[in-house]
This record gives C-alpha cells, sequence and structure tokens, in this order.
C-alpha cells in the first residue's frame, strides 16, 4: 500500500477554520503544494470542505481540510456554516487562521470556544502577514509568498501531530511473537474483487507486526485449516457475518471474536458498544433503528447492512421495525425518534469522529453499538466473543448466550 493508499480513517486531519477572505484557502494550497482551493477576493468562495490526503514530514499521512467562512450569511451560508461544524467531528488539529491586517472578529473567537468545547488541539496562525509586518501579537506569523513561514507552520503542525491520532493496536498488544491467529474471511457477493476489505488488512499487517503468525482462510476451509495445526491457534477472528457457522467449527476453548468487535476496540468504543448492544431486546414494534456505515459503497442484495442486519432483527426481536439507513458522513445531528444505533466498525472514519457519533447519541440517551457486537448477540455468542477481554464480560447479563435469534 502507497501513503497515498493509506485510508482517511488512519491519517491526522488538520482542518482550517476562519472567517470568508480569511486566506485560508491560500494557505491550505501552500501548505500542500498543490492548487487545491479556489481562490479569490470574492467572499465565500469556499462553498464545501475541499479534502487533500498529504504527507506531513516528519509525521507522515495527513488530510488537511479547507473549510468554508465561519461567518457566511444568508440561507445558503447557513448550510456552509453547517458544513463547517460538521467537520469538527473529525478534526484532531484546528487551524484558525486570522488575517493579520484586521482584528480578531466574534467568528474567530466562537471558533476558539468550540475547540477547547471538543477538546481539539488548535493554533492560531496570522495571514498575509506581509501586510502587517509590525503586529505583534504572539501567534504565529504565515504568508503565501513567504517559503520560510510555511515550512515554520507545517513544523508546528508535525509536532502537534505527534501527540495525536489513534494510538491503540488492533490485536497485537494482546499476541506474543510466534502466537497464531486464525482469520476467517469469507469472499462472497459484497466482498471487494481482488482485495481484501480493510479491517481484515489491517488486523493481519498488526498481527505481522506483533511477530506474530496469521493464517487466513475463508469459513468453508475453517475447519481444515485448524486441522492442520499443531497446536490450536491462540484466537480466531472472524467476519461477523459468518460468526454463527465459524462459532460451531471453533472448539470453546478457543478465543473467538470478530474483525469488526477489533475496530470497535481500536477506535475507542467497544466498551459504549457492549452496553447498547443490550437494547435490541428491549426494542418494540414501531421502534426505529439507525444503521449507519462509515463509507459509501453500492448496496448489494446480500449488503449486511441493508439486508442481513434488517433480517437477524426482525427473526431476534419478532418485532416490527423500521429501519433507517445511513452512510459515509451523512450522519443525522439530531436522534430523535431513533431507539437503537447500529454503527459499522468505523474502518474508513477516524476515531475522533466515530466517538464523536457514539456521544451524539449517549448525550440524547440513544443506545450505540456495531455491527460485530449486533450479531454476536444476536446469535448468542456475545460473551464468547469478548473472552479476550475480560473487563467486559461483566457488562453482560448472565443470559446473554442464550439470546440466540
Amino acid at each position: 500500500m502507497s501513503l497515498n493508499d493509506t485510508p482517511s480513517g488512519e491519517r491526522v486531519h488538520i482542518g482550517f477554520f476562519g472567517r470568508r477572505n480569511a486566506g485560508k484557502s491560500s494557505l491550505v494550497n501552500a501548505v500542500t503544494g498543490q492548487e487545491l482551493s479556489v481562490v479569490s477576493d470574492v467572499l465565500g468562495t469556499t462553498t464545501d470542505p475541499v479534502r487533500k490526503a498529504m504527507e506531513l514530514l516528519p509525521l507522515g499521512p495527513v488530510e488537511m481540510i479547507d473549510t468554508p467562512g465561519f461567518d457566511d450569511t444568508g440561507s445558503l451560508g447557513e448550510l456552509r456554516v453547517k458544513k463547517t461544524l460538521q467537520i469538527l467531528a473529525n478534526t484532531d488539529i484546528a487551524v484558525l487562521v486570522i488575517p493579520a491586517d484586521e482584528d480578531i472578529a466574534g467568528c474567530d473567537t466562537e471558533l476558539k470556544e468550540l475547540f477547547v468545547q471538543k477538546g481539539i488541539p488548535y493554533i492560531t496562525v496570522r495571514s498575509r502577514a506581509d501586510l502587517a509586518p509590525e503586529l505583534d501579537t504572539g501567534e504565529l506569523k504565515v504568508s503565501v509568498s513567504d517559503s520560510g513561514s510555511i515550512h515554520q507552520l507545517k513544523e508546528r503542525l508535525a509536532a502537534m501531530a505527534k501527540d495525536t491520532g489513534n494510538k491503540r493496536r488492533i490485536i497485537g498488544d494482546i499476541l506474543s511473537p510466534g502466537e497464531v491467529a486464525v482469520l476467517v474471511t469469507p469472499i462472497d457477493s459484497s466482498a471487494p474483487k481482488g482485495r481484501m476489505i480493510l479491517p481484515q488488512q489491517q488486523t493481519l499487517r498488526d498481527i505481522l507486526d506483533s511477530d506474530a503468525i496469521a493464517v487466513v482462510t475463508r469459513e468453508l476451509q475453517l475447519e481444515q485449516s485448524l486441522s492442520r495445526l499443531s497446536a490450536p491457534p491462540a484466537m480466531v477472528i472472524t467476519d461477523s457475518q459468518a460468526f454463527r457457522m465459524v462459532s460451531r467449527i471453533v472448539p470453546e476453548d478457543v478465543p473467538l471474536t470478530s474483525f469488526s468487535i477489533l475496530m470497535a476496540r481500536y477506535k475507542g468504543f467497544l466498551e459504549p458498544a457492549v452496553r447498547g448492544a443490550a437494547a435490541i431486546n428491549t426494542l418494540s414494534d414501531g421502534d426505529t433503528v439507525l444503521i449507519s456505515e462509515g463509507c459509501t459503497h453500492h448496496r448489494q442484495c446480500g449488503d449486511i447492512g441493508s439486508v442481513k442486519l434488517p433480517a437477524l432483527l426482525a427473526k431476534t426481536t419478532g418485532k416490527r421495525l423500521n429501519i433507517e439507513l445511513s452512510s459515509g458522513r451523512d450522519f443525522p445531528e439530531s436522534l430523535d425518534g431513533i431507539s437503537l444505533v447500529i454503527h459499522c466498525g468505523g474502518c474508513m472514519l477516524n476515531e475522533r469522529e466515530v466517538m464523536s457519533r457514539c456521544r451524539r447519541a449517549q448525550s440524547q440517551g440513544v443506545p450505540f453499538t456495531n455491527y460485530g457486537i449486533a450479531l454476536a448477540s444476536m446469535n448468542g455468542i456475545l460473551r464468547r466473543s469478548l473472552s479476550l477481554f475480560p473487563e467486559l464480560l461483566a457488562l453482560l447479563p448472565e443470559d446473554n448466550d442464550n439470546t440466540a435469534g
């Protein structure tokens, strides 16, 4: 995988914020070294967030985000400001851009307050510094015509980013060198042709980084694969869709979990996802379940989010449920009328955005779980699927594994 193939969810997201015509787009172009954003003296030139993946040395892969002006007006302006607010949900580092030749505006102060409120590290940059050389506020002064100041900005961002981003491991921290992990990866109509899905790739890489051994097999060859091992594996990790079949094959004394559960752990929301799964058993006729995916793709006939999960929910609960779907970054601000959110593992989203969605649900009193936890619960194997994480077993009712659909 080349640098440009590094998924968005693994990049540090750096957002440029400020009023209209503050110089945000010019700075983003200068930092990325590309004419990424349209630059004009006309107010409101940037109408939608513009994203650019790049390498910020010495840090590595980042995603730069140019946002519309936060002081935009009118009905369209309000929509642009709303888009900017949405970007805060996945911003790891914020750059507040204030023109050096202008005073601090109310929207600048409001943005600072939002950064603090949301716990986003930020830096204030005075743009167009060549127009106000006498300015001495202690803030970083930059000019797109001064490559030295742009280099200084990049160095500051790289230094801030060292303490930002996901520091967790997917599975490598509980695997010892030389131990064997068996990965069960079904190849069906929803599997991308010619490649493995991202959580499988990432898990495989983390196992190899731990000097452990990965055995990759399809569910149809799992029994044969296990029989050829000289000793039981340290664990079996399966695609959630194959949970029921795999759980029947894997001996009870071998820990079993799923890629989706590991992604919930990696993104930081495994505990609330385990708590949220209990809501499945409390659903009533007419309740609405939001099934949300972090990526956008063409939904196929056997799609897990739109087909398999709704079918299993209906079978498990015996209720007539309303199913709503969301994908990509279109996660609703208001969850009014939603009884449960079932989210994907979030491999295409950074940790901050996944946790923002989780906290948004919690703040509105809506249980939040994910695909792997929900499928394990409805297949009656949630307790077993969490055996690698004994600290979470206390969150489960004693009869959890009798809840098979």
